[in-house]
């Protein structure tokens, strides 16, 4: 097989550092991708870069890595590529050089899955919340995604346990476009329960993640993700979330980007509702009771009419 020399220099950068890694990012935008991975490799480059290439930058697998995911029908999604979502990332590279070292763009992404990147986050709407989901937020998840993917309008969610998993499935019970976010390699099974919702999803949408294959997930990388959420989409729903929750972190993201940030309320003796109230009452989300309201917040009105919901479309198990 052969790749260009683009993508097999970013194949290899992005193993290189942990994301987010701004100064190599630097490094690259100032000499390109091929030379910056030959300095990266010499150790002839500035000292940040050094100290985020500590200890990875000798293990060069990019060739491995882009074989085994040519054969897993898995593609490296470039800068350089016609389907790289340079408009929605463009939020991060604002907010890179605006001092927010931490809300670094990525490099490049690893994707599975028909849909095209850069159609995909075309209006899409992130549908995030709580793991241990009550039933009241599960239905409201699925309701959303269902209602969303039947207007054509894509759903992003983090295939977690609970509000994530719901919403995908919403999606899918509506033959819409969903894509899973991940905080791992694109080759990981996480969560394990979710091997075949996650198989789902890539059949008919798309799997991301800017993790070199075989990374595993780790606390820190869920909120390295959940910056990747928000930057991708157009608004944010946060179906339900405790007051420090990774739900609430993606949703504050999302607000640093510039995104619309949306909040459903719940039970107010709800602990799991509690984050999506104190959004609302500090007034950094809108919100919404249904898909209309999300719509209208998002000032795009989708693709066409929803489509009749049958008695168990939106089911979340």
């Amino acid at each position: 097989m052969t790749f260009d020399d683009e993508r097999i220099a970013r194949a290899y950068l992005i193993r290189a550092a942990e994301p987010p890694a701004p100064a190599l990012l630097a490094l690259v935008s100032e000499y390109g991708p091929v030379e910056a991975a030959d300095r990266v490799k010499r150790a002839k480059c500035p000292r940040a870069v050094l100290e985020e290439t500590a200890g990875r930058r000798d293990h060069d697998q990019a060739r491995p890595d882009l074989e085994r995911a040519a054969v897993d029908a898995t593609r490296l999604v470039i800068p350089e590529d016609h389907e790289w979502p340079a408009r929605q990332l463009l939020s991060l590279a604002t907010a890179r050089t605006g001092g927010q070292a931490a809300l670094a763009p990525p490099l490049a992404l690893w994707v599975r899955g028909p849909a095209k990147l850069d159609e995909a986050v075309d209006q899409a709407i992130a549908i995030v919340g709580a793991r241990a989901a009550t039933g009241y937020g599960e239905h409201n998840a699925a309701e959303l995604g269902y209602h969303l993917a039947s207007r054509g309008i894509p759903v992003f969610s983090g295939a977690a346990y609970g509000i994530d998993g719901a919403a995908h499935r919403g999606a899918l019970n509506a033959d819409g476009t969903t894509a899973a976010v991940l905080p791992c390699g694109i080759d990981v099974k996480y969560p394990a329960a979710h091997a075949t919702l996650l198989d789902q999803i890539a059949f008919t949408g798309a799997l991301v993640s800017e993790y070199a294959p075989g990374t595993p997930p780790a606390r820190h990388r869920f909120l390295v993700r959940n910056r990747l959420l928000a930057a991708l989409t157009t608004a944010t729903v946060v179906v339900e979330a405790g007051r420090r929750s990774s739900a609430r972190n993606t949703a504050s993201t999302a607000g640093k980007l510039g995104k619309v940030v949306t909040a459903m309320p719940g039970s107010v003796s709800s602990p799991t509702s509690a984050g999506c109230h104190a959004l609302i009452r500090d007034g950094e989300a809108i919100l919404v009771t249904s898909a209309a309201d999300v719509l209208d917040a998002t000032a795009f009105p989708g693709n066409g009419p929803a489509k009749p919901v049958a008695d168990d479309a939106p089911s979340s198990t």
